[in-house]
Order: structure tokens, then C-alpha cells, then sequence
């Protein structure tokens, strides 16, 4: 959407946003310049002065804060990053189910409390991936005169919604490990609850490790929430695990011991979740990605100034509003073309992007306001950058 204002007046254009498909039609040879803004893929709300650690600590801080440098190559339609969501928490569901499935066969053998409760917990935890389910297809129905950007932020619902079962999660790893630990119960079939154990430590974790990549893929912070509420789960199922195997060595208070430093575990997994989502409902955004908009906006010929430049997330995919300013012996067709190659230049170097509304003004000379009418509703808010 473009928006020009000549110097005659405010008169304004507008059309409706493209649908921008960018597969095979834009080749290298196209003569549309990338741009260096997609060297690189990051995470949404990634910082820009981050480091990456190596060795285990790299690999410990991974599993509590997925990163990704993904090539963005080409950006996938709003239509497709939702129809991948969606696959990603079918086949996950699938997984959890029957990991869960198998859990209860072992505790059908061997009668285990515990084994029992981390199955009750499984079951449920992966009927949690529905409300997402349901997000993504939502995110699929086009905008209306109520919901006029649509409804991708039912996606970042679902995100707290998934956050709030981590925290229960915490909470009740941390009161069965305090109840254990108070009132220790035997262990029967140690060894067929330790294999039920590593049955759904390694379903929760290989479930774990599909939804944070294809949710860092797609520019999902909900499904990646998800992915750390699986993580979570194979932790409580680890925690059974180090309860046969200190059972079995005459240490039966390890079982709760572990549930205690598991719930750690949690609370961290926790933290990253919930930071995530929350920075999703604020509207933060990479300042890279910011960087990435305005030098795509002043490339082009006839940009004078580029004014401001605000993104936001709805959902996985992204919106922009730029203000730019061209010379003022401009027509209105003449600096609509100049807005129109910005928002196409946007679509094609900002990952994500999926529509941007460029606002052209005329250069400002001596003794002329051409924000007269409006300058004192206009907010003036502290630039933090």
C-alpha cells in the first residue's frame, strides 16, 4: 500500500495489498537486487550482539534458546508458512501420541506411579499443540471489516497459552519431586520403567527438535514455544529414568533429588518462552531487521530521507509502515512509483514481510508546514534504538 503526498496538497493512492509469491519468477538474474539484508536469517526476536558459544556450553544454552541462521533465499507466502505449522503439529501430535501410548503399556505392566503420572502428563501435554492447530488456521482467513489485519495473532495467543502450561508443568514436577521426597514409594519392573522413561524422553525431544526448527523456519515464536513445552516434557520422563536407575542402586531418593533439578530445568525453559511471546505481543522486533527495511527504502531513486520505519509481527508473518521523503516538484504518479519500488523492495529484502504501507512527503522548505493540520496529534515518542 502506497500513500502520496504531492505538494499541491494530501492527495493519496492507495491499492490493495499484492500477494507476493516469491518462488521461481525472481531468479538471481532478475535484476532485483537482494541486498546484503539476506545474507542471513535470524530468529524474530533475536538480539544483534549475541554470541555462540562452543562445546557444551554452546550445546546446553542451545537447547534452552534455539537460534537459527537459516538462508533466506526466498521468503515463503503467508499461506505456506501456515499450511507447514500446520503439518508440523500434525505429525508431532501423531508422535507424542504414540509415545504416550507406549508409556501406558509399560505402565499397564509394571503398575508405576510415577511412569503413570508422566504418561497422564504426556497425553495431555500433547493435546496442548491444539489450540496452535487451530491459531494456524485461523491465520489462514483473510481480513475483514472487523478483523482488519486478519487473524494471525490468534497465533501469539496460543503462545500463552502454551506458556502457561510450561509454568504448570514447573509447578507440578516440583510438587510430585517434593512429595516423593517426603514419602518415598517402591519401585516394581525398575527396568521396564527405566525403558518407558527413555521412550518418552527421546519421543518428547526428537518432537521437541522438529517444531523449534520448523517454528524458527517459519517465523513462529508460538510453535517454537511449543517445541520447548515438548523439551519440558522429556525432562519430567528423564527424571523417571534417574528414578529406576537410583532405585536399582540402592538410592531411592534420587528420583525425587532429580525431579527437583529438573524442575530448574523447566523454570528456564520457562523464562525463554515466555520472553519470546511476550516480545511477540509488545511488537519487538530485531533492530537488524529495521536496519534491513531502511536501507532497502533508501535505495531506491528518488528517496531523499527515510522519515521512520515501524515493523511488527502478526503471527509468523510481518507488517511495515515507512515514512520517506522525496523532492516536493514531484506528481502524484511520479512519487506513488517511488513509494510502490520501496514496498517492492521491503517485500523482497525484509524476511517475512508480508505488506508494507509507505507514506511519501514532500521536502520540507523554509517557512512551509505541510504537516500543519496534523502536526499537534502527531506523538513524539524518544528515539530508542
Amino acid at each position: 500500500m502506497t500513500d502520496a503526498h504531492p505538494d499541491s496538497g494530501h492527495a493519496a493512492h492507495e491499492h490493495p495489498p499484492v500477494d507476493h509469491d516469491h518462488g521461481d519468477a525472481h531468479d538471481a538474474g532478475s535484476g532485483h537486487d537482494q541486498g546484503p539484508a539476506q545474507d542471513q536469517d535470524h530468529d524474530p526476536d533475536h538480539d544483534p550482539d549475541h554470541e555462540h558459544p562452543d562445546g557444551l556450553k554452546g550445546f546446553v544454552l542451545s537447547l534452552f534458546r534455539p537460534h537459527s541462521h537459516d538462508t533466506a533465499d526466498s521468503v515463503d507466502s503467508a499461506l505456506e508458512s501456515s499450511t507447514e505449522g500446520i503439518r508440523a503439529v500434525k505429525i508431532s501430535l501423531v508422535a507424542l501420541g504414540v509415545t504416550a501410548v507406549a508409556q501406558l503399556i509399560a505402565v499397564l505392566i509394571t503398575g508405576s506411579v510415577a511412569l503413570l503420572a508422566d504418561t497422564i502428563h504426556n497425553f495431555s501435554d500433547a493435546l496442548t499443540a491444539i489450540p496452535l492447530w487451530i491459531a494456524f488456521v485461523l491465520s489462514r482467513r483473510a481480513a475483514n471489516r472487523r478483523y482488519t489485519y486478519g487473524y494471525g495473532r490468534a497465533e501469539d495467543l496460543a503462545g500463552v497459552f502454551i506458556v502457561a502450561m510450561i509454568a504448570l508443568s514447573a509447578i507440578l514436577a516440583a510438587y510430585e519431586s517434593i512429595r516423593r521426597l517426603i514419602d518415598p514409594q517402591p519401585l516394581t519392573h525398575a527396568w521396564v520403567v527405566l525403558g518407558a522413561g527413555l521412550i518418552g524422553f527421546a519421543g518428547n525431544e526428537l518432537v521437541a527438535e522438529y517444531r523449534i526448527r520448523v517454528g524458527t523456519r517459519i517465523g513462529s515464536s508460538a510453535l517454537v514455544a511449543d517445541g520447548l513445552h515438548a523439551r519440558t516434557d522429556g525432562f519430567t520422563s528423564l527424571a523417571v529414568v534417574f528414578g529406576a536407575i537410583g532405585f536399582m542402586s540402592g538410592f531411592p531418593l534420587a528420583d525425587p533429588i532429580v525431579g527437583l533439578l529438573i524442575t530448574v530445568a523447566i523454570l528456564a525453559v520457562l523464562r525463554g518462552a515466555a520472553r519470546d511471546i511476550y516480545r511477540r505481543l509488545m511488537d519487538a522486533v530485531d533492530p537488524e531487521l529495521v536496519d534491513a527495511a531502511e536501507a532497502a527504502v533508501r535505495d531506491v531513486p528518488g528517496v531523499r530521507s527515510v522519515d521512520s520505519v515501524q515493523l511488527r509481527w502478526i503471527g509468523h508473518r510481518m507488517r511495515a509502515e515507512i515514512t520517506l521523503t522525496v523532492d516536493d516538484t514531484l506528481s502524484v504518479v511520479k512519487a506513488h512509483t517511488i513509494a510502490d519500488e520501496a514496498q517492492h523492495q521491503l517485500i523482497h529484502r525484509v524476511p517475512r514481510l508480508d505488506d508494507a504501507t509507505v507514506h511519501v512527503n514532500p521536502i520540507t522548505r523554509p517557512g512551509i508546514d505541510h504537516h500543519a493540520a496534523t502536526g499537534h496529534h502527531r506523538a513524539q515518542p524518544s528515539a530508542d534504538r
